[in-house]
């Protein structure tokens, strides 16, 4: 079975599928024996890892050959970032036959003006729809129709009045999947009120992003599996929970200028998948 077929078979299981966002190929490795049943790719995540400065700066090569590289290091399906398909239509075509003859499963497909960080801004609903389609037709064209594509909307995230905002998020997110998109992301959901919303209106499969500093407070992976949303991505958890665990372990060591504060798994290398290898 196709890893497309695989992702497809698991969300159609009608239990939430949660997809921790690998950052490199070592992290997706540990998602996997960690229990998860699928990865998703972070673009973001990508960036930051390699310290470069935006998704859009990282590009769509770099992007690639990651995605490539953490699909053989794994044997779960992967899902790319696609970001916003890195151009127009056509290039989006490219895109998504690129992903599909890395191995990948599956693939977001974003809304938003990538190439001006922060801007506020999505794309013309026409023009999204024309990427949308575009995308579906490198899949038929691939003889892989099962890869999914996951439409995503920013059109809560960049809204000043959310209220709008939501409403513009469901209208595009009802579009997308009635376009033939196999599930529709919203981004910049911030409140289990909001979650209740887009599941009672949106007529499909939904994913949400969560465990960040926007919404950790505000719902729980158990809250959005009782909602019914279909899919559960954790964008930074993974990044930064190793940022984390590596600022901490070096600050113990240089206080102490001993070993002796450490946790004996990162002294031994049993806390990774890879054998340990002096350098």
């Amino acid at each position: 079975m196709h890893p497309s077929q695989q992702l497809r078979a698991l969300l159609a299981t009608g239990t939430t599928l949660v997809m921790p966002d690998a950052y490199d190929p070592l992290s997706a490795r540990i998602i996997m024996e960690s229990g998860y049943a699928a990865v998703q790719c972070s673009g973001y995540s990508f960036a930051r890892a390699a310290a470069c400065p935006s998704e859009a700066e990282f590009g769509f090569e770099r992007n690639l050959r990651l995605t490539a590289d953490i699909v053989r290091a794994v044997s779960v399906p992967v899902m790319a970032d696609g970001e916003d398909g890195f151009g127009g239509p056509e290039v989006v075509y490219r895109s998504v036959r690129a992903y599909i003859d890395a191995g990948a499963a599956g693939m977001n497909l974003e809304d938003q003006v990538l190439d001006v960080p922060d801007s506020g801004r999505v794309v013309t609903r026409d023009l999204a729809l024309a990427k949308l389609a575009a995308a579906l037709a490198a899949t038929r064209d691939a003889d892989l129709p099962a890869f999914l594509i996951n439409a995503r909307t920013d059109a809560l995230a960049v809204a000043s009045d959310k209220q709008a905002g939501l409403r513009e998020a469901i209208e595009r997110a009802n579009a997308y999947l009635e376009a033939g998109a196999g599930l529709a992301f919203v981004t910049g959901v911030t409140s289990l009120a909001q979650v209740r919303v887009l599941v009672a209106a949106i007529d499909g499969p939904l994913s949400i992003a969560a465990g960040m500093a926007t919404n950790a407070d505000a719902f729980s992976i158990a809250d959005l599996v009782a909602c019914g949303v279909a899919r559960v991505s954790l964008p930074t958890l993974p990044l930064y929970a190793a940022l984390d665990g590596l600022r901490g372990a070096l600050a113990r060591v240089a206080r102490a200028n001993t070993f002796d504060a450490l946790p004996r798994a990162v002294l031994s290398g049993s806390c990774s998948p890879a054998p340990a290898k002096e350098a």
